[in-house]
């Protein structure tokens, strides 16, 4: 049953009205004071209250402003006389929905009132719209919660099933190559031809040193710990790399060059896996040179470093390798960080680039790479000579601490 509360100090006003809303069949409430009203309204909660504006003690303006701070979807009419017509109007600012004059005509009322309960339902479909919008809308979430948790499964699967078979594939490589250089041995130990048992012990040390690389190159790739940083000589790192690799170059007919910038500071990095990151480069810009179909060339490989100032980050390093060999393509460049993807025809396994990245990243750097085909390729690298105040506090939320930074 519909309820209304009407408020009116005047009795025989509130019993007129009791008995014409009741056999309209409402359930009314009645109040003579609007104190009185407040603790009706606090108990039976009616959607729909008739009030009086002028009343004595709390007038029918404070009750409409009361009634609305306690519930705004309640419905208020206000009664006003003929003279009070800029005070129903300033119960309408407030929020009542219709004001009636004195002295009340039934039909008039009952309009107001209508008007008023349609008013009612259409709030109240509303709500139920709205609550069902939100619970369809967590439903929705948690589907596509769901979907995105079994995506993931899948790619993880597919992604394990992806690293297994390349592991299998480079595993084989390296014991076919640990075979034969057994089988070399053993030949040449059973022949007494040492030349073959040099060749054949030749053989098994690369494919051990693969085996080594491997695990190595595997432990680096799944490793999520934040880098262990120390203050070092970024210039004198990079020449030791350039002398490791100088004999390859020079016995593969490649001209190796560093140019490095004579003002460049320590840097705060995690020296193993920078050595590893520029040890990368610079022999996948030399093996870029060696498998260079144009023999014409007088192949090059330039290391160049430089410094510029970021206003995030201060001082950055700037690593730039470049080559004149066979460049690649634009479908060669989109896979270039995919795992075990590998254009040295079985002399890689496919992850230095990924670790490459995978370092550069975890120092907050960033690397990028342009290659034409037939001229060559620039690989350059980004790197913070310190870390910056956002990695810090990156490594604060997850609780980490960056070793070597004391500053």
């Amino acid at each position: 049953m519909k309820k209304v509360l009407i408020v009116d100090d005047e009795r025989p006003i509130l019993e007129m009205l009791e008995l014409s809303l009741s056999s309209e069949g409402y359930e009314v409430l009645t109040a003579e004071r609007g104190e009185k009203a407040l603790e009706i309204f606090e108990k039976q909660r009616p959607k729909l209250v008739l009030t009086d504006i002028k009343m004595p003690g709390i007038d029918g303006i404070e009750v409409l402003q009361r009634i609305k701070k306690i519930d705004d979807q309640v419905e208020v009419i206000v009664v006003t006389g003929h003279g009070d017509m800029d005070t129903a109007v300033a119960a309408l600012k407030y929020g009542a929905s219709d004001f009636v004059t004195k002295p009340l005509r039934d039909e008039v009322l009952m309009v107001s009132i209508e008007r008023a309960w349609k008013k009612i339902a259409m709030s109240e479909q509303l709500q139920d719209y709205t609550e069902n919008l939100e619970q369809k809308a967590k439903q929705y979430k948690r589907a596509v919660q769901q979907a995105q948790n079994e995506m993931i499964k899948a790619e993880r699967l597919a992604s394990i099933g992806e690293t297994v078979a390349s592991l299998a594939h480079c595993i084989k490589n390296v014991s076919t190559g640990l075979s034969g250089g057994m089988y070399m041995v053993h030949t040449g130990m059973a022949k007494e031809k040492t030349h073959m048992i040099e060749e054949g012990w030749s053989m098994f040390q690369r494919n051990l040193e693969k085996v080594s690389d491997l695990i190595l190159d595997l432990l680096r790739y799944a490793r999520q710990t934040v880098p262990q940083r120390t203050q070092c000589r970024f210039n004198d790192m990079l020449s030791e790399v350039v002398r490791v690799l100088k004999k390859y170059a020079d016995d593969n007919r490649i001209k190796l060059n560093k140019v490095l910038a004579p003002n460049l500071t320590d840097a705060c990095i995690e020296p193993d896996s920078i050595h590893r990151m520029l040890f990368h480069l610079i022999s996948n810009a030399i093996d870029a040179c060696i498998y260079d179909a144009d023999t014409s060339k007088k192949w090059e490989v330039t290391v160049t470093t430089k410094t510029e100032t970021a206003a995030d980050s201060g001082e950055i390093i700037l690593i730039e390798v470049t080559d004149n060999g066979c460049g690649m393509t634009d479908e060669i460049k989109s896979h270039l960080f995919h795992r075990f993807f590998t254009t040295k025809a079985g002399r890689g396994i496919g992850l230095g680039l990924l670790i490459t990245q995978k370092i550069i990243h975890d120092h907050g750097g960033e690397v990028f790479i342009e290659s034409e085909t037939g001229k060559g390729t620039t690989v350059l690298v980004r790197l913070p000579a310190k870390v910056s105040e956002n990695y810090s506090q990156a490594l604060s939320d997850i609780g980490e601490t960056p070793a070597g930074n004391n500053e």
